[in-house]
C-alpha cells in the first residue's frame, strides 16, 4: 500500500506522528479501500483515523463514531465512511445499516474494532492496520494483509 510499511512496523510516539502516518496513508487512497483498524484501547485508531480523513479532505475528520457507529463524510476529494464496530453486538447490526451498500459505494471504509466477529464482515482485499502498545507513548503499526 505505501513505501512506509515495505519491510516493518511504523513507531509511532505521539498522537501528532499518528494523524502524521494516517495522512500519508490517506494521501495512497483512491476510493474503494477498506481498512480495518485493530487494535486495543488507547491505541491510537482513532488518531490514525482522523489523518487518514484529512487526507481525504473530510471537513469534519474528529468525530468519533463510537456512539452513532458510523459517520459519513462525503465532503472530501474522496468519500468515505468511518465506521466502529466496538458496540455492535452482531454482524446483523452493520449489514442492517446498509454495510453492503457501504461497501459497492467505491468509498473509502475506515473501520475501527474490524475484528468484531472474527472479521467475518470484511472483504478479502481489506487492508489490515494492526495498533499495538509498545510503551505508555510508542505503538506500532503494521500493515497486515
Amino acid at each position: 500500500m505505501h513505501k512506509i510499511f515495505k519491510n516493518s512496523p511504523v513507531l509511532v510516539r505521539s498522537e501528532a506522528e499518528m494523524v502524521a502516518l494516517g495522512r500519508e496513508i490517506g494521501a495512497a487512497l483512491r476510493g474503494g479501500e477498506v481498512l480495518g483498524l485493530v487494535g486495543d484501547l488507547g491505541a491510537g485508531k482513532t488518531h490514525l483515523t482522523r489523518g487518514v480523513l484529512e487526507a481525504l479532505g473530510a471537513g469534519n475528520p474528529a468525530a468519533s463514531p463510537t456512539f452513532s457507529l458510523v459517520h459519513e463524510h462525503t465532503d472530501g476529494r474522496v468519500p468515505a465512511a468511518h465506521f466502529d464496530f466496538y458496540r455492535m453486538k452482531s454482524p446483523d447490526e452493520a449489514l442492517g445499516m446498509g454495510w453492503d451498500e457501504y461497501l459497492a459505494s467505491g468509498s473509502v471504509l475506515l473501520v475501527e474494532w474490524a475484528d468484531r466477529f472474527d472479521g467475518a464482515l470484511m472483504p478479502p482485499d481489506t487492508l489490515w492496520l494492526v495498533l499495538r502498545h509498545v510503551d505508555a507513548s510508542t505503538r506500532s503499526v503494521t500493515l497486515a494483509g
